[in-house]
């Protein structure tokens, strides 16, 4: 039987896979912050700016270390174990291939019979 992704049952397990995608893409995004930060430290020479980008700077260094443990914590990441990530990256991949290859918006939208209906 071919997967109808209208049905609700073909959402199973995409909560968690959202949220782990989200938070992927939350670390990554505060990774390219702390980069920014440490970039623009060397740039300027004004004491109070440097101060403030600084302070800005090890706020998202603590945030990063939040988000790594929750991240690590559920199993959606493993720095320690390569061999691990390198199985999880793979399996995300697929996961993605797989959603882009699907018709998620078909012509025939039609659910008649799928549910019940009272009788007309």
């Amino acid at each position: 039987m071919e997967m109808d992704y209208l049905d609700p049952q073909g959402a199973e397990h995409m909560p968690e896979m959202a949220d782990s995608g989200i938070a992927l893409e939350f670390l990554l995004s505060v990774k390219a912050d702390i980069h920014t930060y440490s970039v623009a430290l060397t740039e300027t020479s004004n004491q109070k700016l440097r101060e403030t980008l600084f302070r800005q700077m090890k706020l998202s260094i603590d945030l990063h270390a939040e988000l790594s443990e929750l991240m690590i914590n559920k199993n959606w990441l493993y720095p320690n174990d390569l061999s691990k990530q390198a199985e999880l990256d793979l399996k995300s991949a697929d996961v993605a291939l797989a959603i882009a290859g699907m018709n998620l918006f078909p012509r025939d939208t039609d659910r008649l019979g799928m549910f019940a209906t009272p009788d007309k």
